[in-house]
């Protein structure tokens, strides 16, 4: 069915789902009068189709003005139950980051990278790296420990000095403004 013979339905399940492309194109009331008429049309024919399309113009008209109210509504309904741009937002992304994740082609990588996470953790090669790095990592450990054994045994050594007891009670006796 032509688009241009259709009943506009403002309780439509499709409303607000335009066919075309167009529906940001200003529309223009004298092109039609300046647009010569297409031959083989009578002058009755002519007549009723340019009503027709002052009629659809101005419905469309009509329709942007509605559309406009009502988006200003939804806007000041979005403000009294506290909800912002980025909640907006925020559920916008949170819904198209669940469509990525349940994708065919999310779905597919993912188990393609799991195949590939197998076979390269049960290599001999990533075994072999993870054994080195676990060792090295074990004796590190152990020289971190005995260097810091080793820097607390000197700093007790230090403390039971002469010269640092000397400090300490030199240290002690200053007395602090209260």
């Amino acid at each position: 069915m032509d688009s241009a013979g259709q009943d506009i339905n403002l309780n439509s399940p499709n409303k607000g789902l335009l066919s075309d492309s167009m529906t940001d194109v200003p529309v223009d009331t004298t092109v039609a009068a300046q647009t010569p008429a297409v031959e083989g049309l009578t002058e009755a024919e002519e007549e009723e189709l340019r009503a027709e399309l002052a009629k659809v113009e101005e419905e469309i008209v009509t329709l942007r003005q509605v559309l406009a109210a009502k988006e200003r509504h939804c806007a000041e309904l979005k403000r009294k139950l506290g909800l912002s741009a980025l909640e907006g937002l925020k559920q916008n992304l949170s819904r198209s980051w669940h469509d990525v994740q349940v994708s065919n082609a999310y779905v597919k990588t993912s188990e393609k990278l799991g195949e590939w996470n197998e076979k390269v953790t049960q290599s001999d090669l990533y075994k072999k790296t993870q054994e080195t790095l676990s060792q090295a990592g074990q004796k590190t450990s152990a020289a971190l420990s005995t260097v810091g054994s080793a820097i607390s045994r000197k700093l007790g050594d230090m403390r039971n000095s002469a010269t640092f007891k000397s400090f300490e009670d030199r240290v002690g006796n200053i007395k602090f403004p209260q």
